[in-house]
């Protein structure tokens, strides 16, 4: 299995949650991971540190700046990888936890 980039899984989180819904803000974000909004921010940014997202704004007729989160493909390549390795990390731990009941 190819190693992939290490990220925690708060940043898989946020990447999940842009892929859903790109118009996001931070605030928004952190409502529904139920993290501080600096932590967000901290978190896309070494996203996009590494590639995995990218960052557009657009401007709407008040003049206010919105931002787009975007997975960019390598974001999306390694989202895929790390949700299969992070779902295989998991079984290993509840059937470790679940044979300490047998």
């Amino acid at each position: 299995m190819r190693k992939s980039q290490r990220i925690t899984e708060d940043q898989l989180d946020l990447m999940h949650i842009i892929e859903r819904d790109a118009n996001a803000s931070q605030r928004q974000i952190a409502k529904k991971t139920g993290l501080s909004i600096g932590k967000v921010n901290y978190c896309l940014k070494a996203l996009i540190d590494i590639g995995f997202i990218k960052i557009d704004n657009f401007s709407k007729s008040t003049q206010k700046i919105n931002y787009a989160y975007i997975l960019t493909p390598k974001g999306i390549q390694e989202k895929a990888i790390i949700t299969k390795q992070f779902i295989i990390k998991k079984k290993q731990e509840y059937d470790k936890l679940n044979s300490y009941i047998d």
